[in-house]
């Protein structure tokens, strides 16, 4: 896995292979789409605490940011964007192929 930058030398999340994996499955299975991908976006609890809501899209929204790495797509509205900049995604799949996707910091 590699640190990603943007064009403008900012940091950006970084997908592991086994990220990138989980999220070409899980698109075939929700419609198979170039377009389809993972949305992460960025919610605050009633405690004030941050969580990241995950489902299946092909629309971005305006705001939101789109990565591409290992055929996967990622699309994050503007909060998550920001806030995991420095982190990789990755997952871990069940013996009966659930998923489950882990943040973790970037390897340098």
């Amino acid at each position: 896995m590699d640190s990603k930058t943007t064009p403008w030398g900012q940091r950006m999340l970084a997908l592991t292979e086994q990220a990138a994996t989980a999220i070409r499955n899980l698109s075939t299975q929700a419609g198979d789409t170039e377009e389809m991908g993972l949305r992460i976006a960025a919610t605050t609890t009633d405690d004030g605490s941050r969580t990241f809501a995950l489902s299946m899209t092909d629309q971005p929204e305006a705001q939101d940011q789109v990565i591409e790495a290992g055929g996967a797509r990622v699309i994050m509205d503007a909060g998550a964007a920001q806030e995991l900049n420095d982190k990789a995604l990755d997952a871990e799949i069940g013996q009966q192929g659930e998923v489950q996707f882990v943040l973790a910091e970037q390897s340098a």
